[in-house]
């Protein structure tokens, strides 16, 4: 099943975003054969955020990897969604 991950950062975090890249980045490698696509949301060039559709067998394991992101246990994000996806294209 897939599910889209939605994350907003806090105001003003673009330094603890950077001090923790290669942790989230080594998380991202650890989960690479269940993402469909991944990167950040840009405020011009600034990341602010980051969109994540990937696939679990149930909200679970995705609530399981959002929460184990670098990001998130460092408190770069302001919220984080996840949402259950349905892929329509490009077909299969």
């Amino acid at each position: 099943m897939h599910f889209v991950i939605t994350c907003i950062d806090k105001a003003g975090q673009p330094e603890l975003r950077q001090a923790n890249r290669p942790d989230h980045i080594n998380h991202l490698v650890e989960h690479e054969d269940c993402i469909v696509a991944a990167g950040p949301t840009l405020d011009g060039e600034t990341p602010n955020g980051s969109v994540l559709i990937m696939e679990f067998d149930d909200l679970d394991g995705a609530q399981a990897f959002a929460d184990g992101d670098p990001y998130y246990k460092a408190g770069v994000f302001e919220s984080v969604s996840i949402k259950p996806w349905k892929k329509v294209f490009p077909k299969d």
